[in-house]
């Protein structure tokens, strides 16, 4: 570093965001700004009425000459370099305060109770430890010259000097205290905005995963729900146009089964858009909503379905969410069963073993080798009910059959 950057760095007040954060809010700062603007103004008018009443005439035009200088400064250069923080602006307002109170040393040092405003004005516009003490130190050095010259004797001159060394000192300290005031304040004002910027990340990460997460849930939805309707509506559909020629009344039975499965889709499509609860449980329990699965399935499949719930017994009852965990595995397990068991009878149990509730849904198909089975509609039912604390077991063997239990902890 140069002697002219060290001087720039020791006299020059810091570049705004080199120092941190506005340590005030922007009302807190204007009212701080306006309570030493009316302090300035009510020592400067204390120090006219001083000159006025208490100096001769050449000392009193010479200190009233200073006073004008230093308000014209201050109106000017001094409150704006406070307020906007300009380095160059605020080097010069303290330079032209350095001689104000070197020339007021030599004139009226009557007049040094100015320094209770002086004093605090430099750390106002520095607002800098470094650059604060350099600027005090000066104003100090300043003030003294003009009385020790002026002193009778080398005693005067020392009490001169012992004043200026106290003055300095408390000075000092209390530039020091400020400046640590608002070192801390800028702190927390940028821990603030750090915090106020991370909130504002995870409010936005939050809702990105609330968006997934619906389009998760409606994508379980669908699956279990309207995709399940309409794979229905095409096997009765084409049973339908099978029988058509050979057994009217057959064929328009699979019509009726057709229009009524359309419309539970439609129901559940409405659903769906609404975010409201499956409408097999709208006004049924689960029992009744099983039950009415079953039936359905029966009539669409032909397949005999049986319905036991001797197991249930009494219990804590369980939640609607956990309800429709259990419904919709019944309705993915009765799916796979139309679509891939061959099976000749279905079993859906409903019970209640040691503080869980499980349906089980067993058939006597072809079955399968879980290991290598896939497909989104078990996956989505494990995703499904392990957000209710629950579990899926699939028991199946090539040429065995299948067995798939959801369980859910009763509340």
């Amino acid at each position: 570093m140069n002697l002219r950057h060290g001087l720039a760095a020791a006299f020059l007040p810091p570049q705004v965001g080199e120092g941190g954060g506005e340590p005030l809010t922007e009302r807190g700062w204007q009212a701080t700004l306006a309570g030493l603007h009316v302090v300035a103004a009510a020592l400067w008018t204390l120090a006219l009425v001083a000159t006025a009443t208490g100096s001769d005439g050449g000392r009193r035009v010479a200190a009233l000459a200073v006073l004008a200088v230093l308000a014209l400064a201050y109106a000017g250069i001094g409150a704006p370099a406070i307020s906007r923080g300009h380095p160059w602006r605020a080097a010069l307002y303290l330079s032209v305060l350095v001689v104000a109170f070197g020339v007021l040393g030599f004139v009226t040092p009557e007049l040094f109770f100015l320094l209770f405003l002086a004093y605090p004005q430099v750390w106002f516009v520095v607002q800098g430890t470094t650059t604060g003490v350099a600027w005090t130190v000066l104003l100090a050095v300043a003030t003294a010259i003009g009385p020790v010259v002026r002193a009778a004797n080398g005693e005067a001159a020392r009490d001169v000097l012992l004043d200026t060394g106290v003055s300095l000192f408390f000075s000092l300290l209390l530039g020091l205290w400020v400046s640590r005031v608002l070192y801390q304040s800028a702190h927390r004002a940028e821990l603030i905005e750090q915090l106020e910027r991370t909130r504002a990340e995870l409010a936005t990460a939050e809702r990105e995963r609330g968006v997934l997460a619906e389009r998760e849930r409606l994508a379980r939805e669908v699956h279990d729900t309207l995709a399940q309707g309409y794979t229905s509506i095409v096997v009765l559909a084409q049973t339908a146009a099978a029988q058509l020629a050979a057994d009217p009344a057959a064929a328009r039975d699979r019509l009726g089964l057709i229009e009524e499965v359309a419309r539970d889709n439609l129901a559940e499509a409405r659903a769906v858009v609404a975010a409201f609860q499956p409408v097999a449980l709208d006004d049924a329990t689960l029992v009744e909503a099983l039950e009415q699965l079953a039936s359905r399935f029966a009539r669409e499949t032909g397949l005999p379905v049986r319905v036991d719930t001797a197991a249930l017994g009494e219990g804590p009852a369980l939640r609607r969410d956990e309800e429709i965990v259990l419904l919709r595995g019944a309705q993915e397990a009765l799916t796979n069963v139309r679509r891939h068991a061959g099976a000749s009878a279905v079993v859906v149990r409903l019970a209640r073993v040691a503080g869980h509730v499980s349906v089980h849904v067993e058939d006597d198909g072809v079955g399968f080798d879980v290991a290598e089975a896939q497909g989104s509609g078990l996956d989505g039912l494990r995703g499904r009910v392990e957000q209710v604390g629950g579990s899926v077991d699939v028991s199946s063997a090539p040429g065995a059959g299948t067995s798939v239990t959801v369980r859910v902890p009763a509340s």
